[in-house]
């Protein structure tokens, strides 16, 4: 356990970001399930449309990095155009 105020509040802030962070993680494994279960290319674009908003949104608070966003988002169209075309 921490003996120092400041530290008391380090664990604190940690703790509130980890459960903000995975969160966040889990809301973009769910969508790109979705994604990929869709059956029609509306949907599918639809779902795209807001996963590149979630991954953009994760990449600028931290929570994934960016290099990764720009490669799941692209996976993710790539995989969509494929099925859909």
């Amino acid at each position: 356990m921490p003996l120092h105020r400041s530290a008391k509040k380090r664990m604190r802030q940690n703790e509130k970001r980890k459960l903000r962070n995975r969160m966040a993680k889990t809301r973009l494994k769910s969508l790109r399930k979705k994604i990929l279960s869709s059956e029609s290319a509306e949907e599918a674009t639809q779902l795209l449309r807001e996963a590149y908003k979630l991954y953009d949104r994760a990449a600028d608070k931290g929570t994934i990095h960016k290099n990764k966003a720009a490669r799941e988002k692209s996976r993710l169209a790539i995989t969509v155009s494929s099925k859909f075309s």
